[in-house]
């Protein structure tokens, strides 16, 4: 019997993005939907009764929520295939630490950096570049964060970096000035067909960052 494998996502998802990039990472063939967030389906309500967000994983019927609990889910389930978490229990749980880490800082800053406006946005600058460089001093001289293998920690943040240049252009600020080896390492995933394939073009991001401002300042 085929498995089902769906994933109910929406294309500007840096969460959606990480379970694209494990699914493709284990050549698992899947069925991409997209949603609409002002519209959502009645399967994305079925699926994630609780809080009713993107992504969902559905496996043959059977969902998963959140998008690290996914990555975890896909890398054992498809466990033959490109393992992305550490086999070492201490690396292991070093990787889920760093991968939190992005979770906590990386996205809700990067938030505050486009939502602000003056003194509180050179604020958000300031801390989001912060967090990047706490990145930065763990990835060091390694080609991945797990070293020379693509892992769990390169999936859980990869797909902020497609938010790098409306991040840059709408706040007017360089990253790559500032975490010249973090933007290195984004540059060396995107080489990667699973990442090339699974995160959008940086100025179809930023289009879409931009209406988003808009509409916040319309308020």
């Amino acid at each position: 019997m085929a498995e089902e494998v769906i994933l109910l996502d929406f294309w500007p998802s840096p969460f959606g993005m990480r379970a694209r990039i494990a699914l493709r990472e284990k050549g698992v063939e899947f069925d991409m939907r997209e949603e609409d967030l002002s519209n959502k389906s009645p399967l994305l309500s079925k699926m994630n009764p609780v809080n009713k967000q993107i992504p969902v994983l559905v496996h043959n019927g059977k969902p998963v929520c959140e998008s690290l609990l996914m990555v975890q889910y896909i890398d054992e389930t498809w466990v033959r295939e490109s393992p992305l978490l550490p086999s070492d229990p201490y690396e292991r749980a070093r990787a889920r630490f760093w991968a939190d880490y992005v979770d906590k800082k990386i996205y809700p800053v990067g938030r505050k950096v486009w939502q602000s406006r003056g003194e509180a946005q050179e604020a958000a600058k300031k801390e989001y570049i912060e967090c990047l460089k706490v990145l930065e001093g763990e990835l060091g001289d390694k080609a991945y964060f797990g070293g020379e293998r693509f892992g769990y920690v390169d999936v859980s943040l990869i797909p902020f970096y497609s938010w790098f240049y409306g991040l840059e252009t709408t706040a007017n600020f360089s990253i790559v000035e500032e975490c010249p080896k973090l933007v290195a390492w984004a540059k060396r995933c995107m080489q990667r067909e699973s990442v090339a394939k699974s995160l959008p073009d940086q100025r179809k991001l930023y289009d879409f960052l931009l209406a988003r401002i808009k509409k916040l300042q319309a308020q």
